[in-house]
C-alpha cells in the first residue's frame, strides 16, 4: 500500500491509499478518485515528505477507514459521506435510464425534443461534460462508488 496526499481543484487537502502508484494513476485516470469534502474528480498529488522509519521502529498501520481492498476514492473518504454517495447511486440506478456510452448524444437528444424527456445517466468524459455544459445541458458529475 502507498499513501499519497492528495489535492483538488477547489483546494481540499487529503490523503488516499493505493494498491501501488499505478492503480492510483489508473484511477485518477478514469477520475475515480473524488475529494471527500466537495466530491471534485480532478485531483492531483500534492506534495508531501518522505514517511521515514527508523530501524527500531515497526512501520505503522494505516489509520482505520483509510485501508483495504477499495483504494482510492473510498479509502480516502469518511464513511458517512461513502454511504450517503452510495445511496445517491442506488436513487439514481433505481429512479433513471441507463444509456451508458451514449449519455452526450442522448443528453442532447433529451435537450433539443428529439428524445422523451426523462432522467438519464450514463458515462461522458471530462471534455465531453463540459460540451454538454457549453450548451447548456444540465449536466452533474456524481462520484460512482462501488457496491459492496
Amino acid at each position: 500500500m502507498i499513501k499519497f496526499r492528495l489535492i483538488c481543484a477547489q483546494d481540499h487537502d487529503f490523503e488516499g491509499w493505493f494498491r501501488d502508484g499505478a492503480t492510483y494513476d489508473a484511477q485518477s485516470a478514469a477520475a475515480e478518485i473524488c475529494c471527500p469534502v466537495c466530491g471534485d474528480t480532478a485531483v492531483r498529488k500534492a506534495p508531501m515528505a518522505p514517511n521515514v522509519i527508523g530501524s527500531r521502529r515497526a512501520e505503522e498501520p494505516p489509520p482505520a477507514g483509510e485501508s483495504g481492498a477499495a483504494g482510492g476514492a473510498a479509502a480516502a473518504m469518511p464513511s458517512d459521506l461513502h454511504e450517503a454517495l452510495l445511496r445517491l447511486r442506488r436513487h439514481i440506478e433505481d429512479n433513471a435510464d441507463n444509456v451508458g456510452e451514449r449519455f452526450p448524444e442522448e443528453a442532447r437528444r433529451i435537450h433539443s425534443g428529439e428524445a422523451e424527456d426523462r432522467p438519464i445517466y450514463g458515462q461522458a468524459s471530462t471534455e465531453e461534460a463540459d460540451s454538454l455544459r457549453d450548451e447548456g445541458i444540465d449536466v452533474v458529475t456524481v462520484p460512482w462508488l462501488r457496491q459492496h
